[in-house]
């Protein structure tokens, strides 16, 4: 007995069995704590309040030292022990350590325990992680959190606060020491190569914006109020010499392009006397071709000329500018009686909201309802305005809202201009157009015809630069608009291979423009993905978007970069209209 209990006094004890110990005799344990051993000593001084807060952070750890607590109940020369250990807690409380991956010189001692108190304090509260660790850790999650909001940034397009970032990409405020060159690198771009290398850009980024601003300076062209007159024709390089000329100059013109518009051959040699381009009006004077031009700048008195057409509104003996519709062929045509009936028919029975088969369609009539009206209209029998609305259904006039057939009944069917998702596209007219859909061999001919035109007359030599504003505020563009509005009911499925591929190149030249002039051009990667996906054209009554056009029809369905499905599914009847071997024509 008194061999345990010399060994208990050469070891230090949990500050767990203290209390486990101490609840077999609670007079010893009071008397203990009212006399301290050393009143002097106020680090030995423990409260009555503290008595609770040592019971409560050391009882997950009593039930480990019961066998302590056992041989205190055969011994009562624990009280000595008992005010040694009071104190080794009171010095603890008023030291606590920090566990933040740091060692503390104090717990060197409490590292001589036993195998079985050195287990229990490794599963308790007290265990520490070695220094590195600790660290290694904290960098590690630091870096991640880092990481990912950069990246989130970069395709969201928004900084910190939520603002759009354009040129300048700010550092995160994760970090936690603020670093020497922040509000340099705050004004570095999103992502620059010569960074890989170490290579600066701040000098070549201001010598580059002053250089901009000054070509802006540059290249803004002169307000006038007078009107420059250009007529040109394609294919002539003397014409792309008088745009450049006249560009150099800083002078906005008009074009006529006698090809596109050709009354206008009347009109150019009714004032000129002959057919010759180019041809350059100010207001209603004539100053010839671009070696009259280049001569009236040599001799000096290209500068009065100017001068008058900046100061002098044109009068009405001036050639005018080309007017909306003129000369084109897309807005007349032949009247369709069918798409009268249609449009009668959609004035005529109810289109609203209704559920089918536990979902709710948005603006669909019933096959009743439909039946109703032609047998009341073109005097049909039931069996007879079947077939009839099946042909207009088959004209892509309306469809059934899961693609079906048309049939007599309850059966939901939505115009085409309803359509939640063709309504979006951006060649849909309002209504039912009246004019019978052409060809879509002679609209691919028009297109053809009008993305050379306007790539000639508004693209650089070089093809690297388009002039947007000019484009959009064009006749040719407009006409393009009429155009692509007939493609809502035209037949793809029947034509040649070499015409497809021909007419979904141009069509993909023209509708890239149209987006840019619409959305503008996209500068992060959602707003790419955004731009190739959403801007959408309705051809033949399917939707098809750049990406479509691209990936599922010019490469033969294959899948887009960053996607895991192909455009096209099996079922999907836009795969007859793809290329599957475009690899020969490449």
């Amino acid at each position: 007995m008194e061999r345990e209990s010399s060994d208990e006094k050469n070891r230090t004890i949990p500050p767990g069995s203290l209390e486990k110990g101490d609840q077999s005799n609670p007079e010893q344990k009071n008397k203990d704590i009212e006399q301290p051993a050393n009143v002097n000593d106020p680090s030995a001084l423990v409260r009555d309040e503290d008595a609770p807060d040592i019971e409560i952070e050391d009882r997950g750890k009593s039930e480990m030292g019961s066998d302590d607590s056992k041989e205190g109940e055969s011994d009562n020369a624990d009280s000595g022990v008992t005010n040694e250990n009071l104190k080794e807690v009171s010095h603890e409380e008023e030291e606590e350590p920090v566990f933040d991956g740091t060692e503390v010189p104090e717990m060197d001692a409490n590292s001589s325990l036993s195998s079985q108190s050195s287990n229990n304090d490794s599963e308790g509260p007290g265990f520490v992680w070695p220094e590195k660790a600790v660290a290694l850790t904290k960098f590690v999650r630091q870096k991640s959190l880092v990481a990912v909001s950069t990246v989130l940034r970069h395709l969201s397009g928004k900084s910190d606060d939520g603002q759009d970032v354009l040129e300048e990409d700010k550092d995160s405020s994760l970090e936690s020491e603020p670093q020497e060159g922040s509000e340099k690198s705050a004004e570095r771009s999103v992502w620059n190569p010569l960074y890989l290398i170490g290579i600066s850009r701040d000098s070549s980024g201001e010598n580059k914006s002053e250089h901009e601003d000054s070509m802006d300076d540059i290249t803004q062209p002169i307000a006038m109020k007078g009107r420059i007159i250009l007529y040109t024709r394609l294919g002539c390089q003397v014409c792309k010499e008088a745009r450049k000329y006249l560009h150099s100059k800083r002078l906005r013109y008009v074009e006529i392009n006698i090809d596109v518009y050709p009354t206008r051959k009347l009109e150019l040699e009714k004032f000129s006397g002959s057919c010759v381009v180019p041809r350059i009006f100010f207001n209603e004077v004539l100053i010839g071709g671009l070696d009259e031009l280049k001569n009236l700048d040599e001799s000096g008195k290209l500068g009065e000329k100017i001068e008058y057409v900046v100061s002098e509104t044109p009068s009405f003996e001036a050639p005018l500018p080309p007017l909306s519709g003129e000369d084109d062929p897309s807005s007349t045509g032949a009247i369709d009686e069918l798409a009268l009936i249609a449009r009668k028919m959609k004035g005529s029975i109810c289109v609203k909201d209704r559920f089918y088969k536990m979902r709710r369609f948005t603006n669909c009539f019933l096959g009743s309802e439909a039946v109703d009206f032609l047998t009341e209209d073109q005097y049909l029998e039931r069996e007879e305005a079947v077939e009839f609305g099946r042909k207009l259904a088959n004209k892509l006039f309306f469809r059934h809202v899961e693609d079906h057939i048309f049939e007599d009944g309850n059966h939901l069917y939505r115009f085409l201009d309803d359509d939640p998702f063709i309504s979006q596209c951006q060649n849909i007219s309002r209504g039912i157009s009246e004019v019978k859909p052409k060809p879509i061999a002679e609209i691919s001919s028009e297109l053809r015809f009008l993305c050379y035109a306007i790539l000639e007359a508004y693209a650089s030599e070089d093809g690297r630069h388009v002039d947007y504003r000019s484009i959009h505020g064009s006749e040719e563009f407009a006409r393009y608009l009429r155009i692509v509005e007939e493609l809502q009911r035209v037949e793809l499925f029947g034509m040649p291979r070499e015409e497809k591929l021909s007419f979904f190149i141009n069509l993909y030249n023209m509708m890239a423009i149209h987006a840019i002039l619409v959305w503008g051009h996209p500068s992060r990667a959602l707003e790419r993905r955004k731009f190739f996906g959403d801007f959408k054209y309705v051809i033949g009554g399917f939707t098809y978007s750049l990406s479509a056009i691209y990936n599922g029809i010019l490469r033969g369905n294959q899948r887009p970069p960053y996607n895991l499905i192909k455009p096209f599914g099996v079922t999907d009847r836009r795969l007859n209209v793809s290329l599957f071997q475009l690899d020969e024509f490449c």
